[in-house]
């Protein structure tokens, strides 16, 4: 091989080296954006759930316009992106936690007020 050669051979395996590791860190950007939708869509979902026990009577297992009582369906508690849990509960509000699957320090904290309105804040993300 001449001198020509091997210097194209040596900058293709560079140019190769740098398209990977460029590729491998945009896959990790977005598998954790991935992972923060995730997490977030899921406490929207089980806020609605939350919603709808305040709405529904006592008398059909809810709350009669309170949070009080409420506990998040075994089944919600836990997915592949994360893990569910309540905060702090009271009559108009209700405050529930995501934390992630990828890193416990991500943590999400969706609280929902008496019209159902929900806010989601972030932690470590």
């Amino acid at each position: 091989m001449g001198q020509q050669q091997l210097l194209l051979l040596i900058l293709g395996v560079i140019i190769v080296g740098i398209s990977i590791g460029v590729g491998v860190t945009q896959f990790m950007g977005n598998h954790e954006q991935a992972n923060r939708d995730a997490v977030t869509a899921k406490l929207i979902g089980i806020a609605a759930d939350a919603y709808h026990y305040k709405l529904r009577p006592s008398a059909m297992g809810g709350g009669s316009q309170s949070y009080i009582g409420y506990a998040i369906p075994g089944k919600l508690t836990k997915d592949d992106n994360g893990l569910y849990t309540i905060g702090t509960v009271s009559t108009g509000t209700v405050q529930l936690m995501g934390t992630s699957a990828l890193n416990t320090a991500w943590i999400a904290t969706c609280t929902v007020d008496d019209t159902g309105t929900t806010v989601v804040s972030y932690s470590g993300w």
